[in-house]
């Protein structure tokens, strides 16, 4: 079953891609870059990039981080738009959408619901076997798929519990849509 994690923002939006049909497996990761400065342009190429992902990798379920409260509200405002346009664009392809707060996310994959992004890029590394260090909007949507992969298998209640590492590399990529 492949899975879709997205990490929402407004001039970056990081994706991962993994396969849980057995045990967790890398299949994908990047980053859709936004350039410019008219919003419904940006959230129009979030959405042309979301829509390409699914398009090439044909997930069976869309998993998401949930809004938390930053300390701008103008930049929290544009995270919650890109955040909507990538929901509606699974929405549209008839994927199941699943939420996940930031502190379980991080709490899935490094035990500990305060890590820093450095210590997500590291356990997302090690639990699907990478190369290298994906960007850290790439591991962070890796990280939130695997959170999803977990809820699914019914593993995030067992906290710490990593078996059987697979993957197949380090295959990360920018997307910039049309």
């Amino acid at each position: 079953m492949i899975l879709l994690g997205i990490d929402p923002g407004s001039r970056v939006t990081g994706y991962g891609v993994i396969d849980i049909a057995d045990k967790p497996r890398y299949v994908a990761s990047g980053c859709i870059r936004i350039d410019g400065d008219d919003l419904a342009q940006k959230l129009a190429r979030v959405y042309a990039g979301v829509s390409e992902l699914i398009g090439l990798y044909r997930p069976a379920e869309f998993a998401i981080e949930r809004v938390f409260m930053a300390k701008n509200a103008d930049s929290a405002l544009k995270l919650g738009q890109a955040r909507g346009t990538a929901i509606v664009c699974a929405a549209n392809h008839g994927i199941a959408v699943h939420e996940y707060a930031a502190r379980q996310i991080k709490q899935a994959v490094t035990g500990n619901g305060g890590a820093e992004k450095v210590q997500v890029q590291h356990m997302v590394t090690a639990l699907l076997s990478l190369d290298a260090l994906p960007p850290a909007d790439a591991a962070d949507a890796l990280a939130i798929a695997l959170t999803h992969g977990y809820a699914r298998q019914g593993l995030l209640a067992v906290v710490g519990r990593r078996s059987g590492r697979s993957g197949r590399g380090s295959r990360w990529r920018d997307f910039r849509p049309e």
